[in-house]
């Protein structure tokens, strides 16, 4: 999974998009070299003494913004440093100096241990001139858990942990990102960003309120939407809708609260949402879903164009994933993906965040001899929803083995869809992929406790073959009294 967030990267588009994540001041050729060498950077072992990120080797993510002569070979120059030193460059941009005509500034988003920041600042600041930095801090660390395992949360409240391990975006957005030059955007980004960052486990989600462009986008994507709805849609989908305008205040002028949507879904399927400031990387994402919590965003895409977002926003959120996960068995089969990631390898997680990315985010199910949507990567994208269910897009059957080595595409409509014959078809088929997960324990969620607890002794089975009795005796006593009122 190093490098790629496929099961969060849902675009919303109107046709399809390729846009460069570098500035256009930096020339081809130089993008073609920092390719190269961001290969080269990803392909080094893991130090497990070191911090670490999720997607990335080692160290954890720092910025610096520093200042030189617009001369041929100045930048050049002073990346080298960090090709010397090892660091991993995640994104780079150029601008005009904001003091000197003759100068440009270069701001770099980079990975490193501290060690290997203090060494480059020094490096740096006898080619250039250093104007901010942001040391590194270790606030994405994939540690090891007692029994050798990646470490995963045990309790529900350690998602307030993992929750606040954003990998992209929040408030720092790409040079192409469509709100990238506008002011009152961020800020408001900042906004969302602080409201995430502060909410616990427990808490109630605080209340937004948005500004009139922010609804007026929601409208836009709302209303067009909602016309495909009803042909495009699984029944799943258009049986809950109506319960989310009824209860949650789904309307093309309000964009409902978290907070609402949270209490609606604890009551339909034991699902909660919580807000988060960005991308996750796949293993945190997949564990909040092992406890049915559902990390969801609560900013809006910008305004310049509604029917497109480089990540996803709450249109895709709220339009997309919410009445699906009010589904009971929709519900079963989102939190068994999670609970297989749990203590799962890299290779493993990678997988199932494929599957995860085909199913939950893109899948489509049959119903009445006919195609329908079920994917929120879909239901929140129009062109894209069109796209799928037409005689041009390629369709396969559903099976985790051949659907984990997808190829999953961020930026243009997917090369195939995968269609499963129903919600417990795919959840069968995912139980018996996740037998293949490398783990030496088996796990389940205990609802009581909101807790994870291992498999790995004859005690914790006892325990629980116990509870499955209890139950097994509860559906006993029912049928027994059945049989007797009603004479089955």
């Amino acid at each position: 999974m190093e490098g790629s967030i496929p099961e969060r990267l849902t675009v919303a588009k109107s046709d399809p998009k390729r846009r460069s994540k570098f500035n256009p001041l930096i020339p081809v050729n130089f993008l073609q070299v920092m390719k190269a060498y961001s290969s080269k950077c990803e392909e080094k072992k893991v130090n497990k003494e070191n911090c670490r990120s999720e997607t990335f080797s080692e160290g954890a993510r720092t910025t610096i913004v520093f200042a030189l002569k617009n001369e041929v070979g100045g930048l050049v120059r002073a990346l080298k440093i960090f090709q010397e030193k090892n660091i991993n460059l995640v994104h780079i941009e150029s601008r005009k100096s904001r003091k000197r005509d003759s100068e440009i500034e270069i701001f770099v988003d980079c990975i490193s241990t501290k060690e290997e920041f203090s060494e480059l600042i020094q490096l740096l600041k006898a080619q250039t001139t250093v104007i901010s930095l942001k040391p590194p801090v270790c606030s994405s660390i994939e540690e090891e858990g007692p029994d050798g395992v990646p470490w995963f949360p045990r309790k529900i409240a350690e998602l307030d942990k993992t929750s606040r391990r954003v990998l992209m975006y929040g408030s720092e957005l790409d040079a192409d990102h469509p709100g990238f030059k506008d002011n009152v955007y961020r800020r408001r980004r900042k906004y969302f960003v602080d409201v995430a960052m502060n909410y616990k486990y427990g808490q109630p989600i605080p209340r937004v309120e948005y500004i009139e462009e922010e609804i007026k986008t929601w409208g836009t994507v709302f209303r067009e939407l909602t016309k495909l709805y009803p042909t495009h849609a699984c029944q799943e989908y258009l049986k809950n809708f109506p319960l989310l305008t009824k209860y949650c205040g789904y309307r093309e002028d309000n964009i409902p609260q978290l907070e609402d949507v949270s209490v609606f879904l604890k009551d339909r399927s034991g699902f909660t949402v919580r807000p988060v400031a960005g991308y996750l990387s796949p293993r945190d994402f997949l564990a909040g879903l092992a406890f049915r919590v559902f990390h969801c965003t609560q900013y809006v895409r910008h305004s310049s164009d509604p029917f497109y977002t480089p990540e996803p926003d709450t249109c895709h959120e709220l339009l997309g994933h919410v009445p699906l996960l009010a589904d009971p068995k929709f519900a079963q089969f989102s939190q068994e993906l999670g609970l297989a990631s749990l203590a799962a390898s890299n290779e493993d997680v990678h997988k199932l965040a494929t599957c995860y990315f085909f199913t939950v985010e893109f899948g489509l199910c049959k119903q009445d001899g006919q195609l329908r949507a079920y994917g929120a990567g879909l239901l929140s994208s129009i062109g894209e929803l069109k796209h799928a269910l037409s005689d041009k897009a390629i369709v396969k059957p559903f099976d985790p083995k051949t659907t984990s080595t997808q190829e999953c595409l961020i930026t243009t409509f997917q090369e195939a869809y995968f269609v499963s014959e129903s919600f417990e078809e795919a959840k069968e088929k995912m139980r018996e992929f996740a037998k293949s997960v490398k783990r030496p324990f088996s796990v389940y969620y205990n609802s009581y406790t909101q807790s994870i607890e291992t498999l790995k002794d004859s005690r914790s089975i006892e325990m629980l073959v116990q509870d499955i009795r209890s139950n097994l005796c509860i559906v006993s006593d029912a049928l027994m009294k059945m049989d007797k009122h009603i004479g089955i």
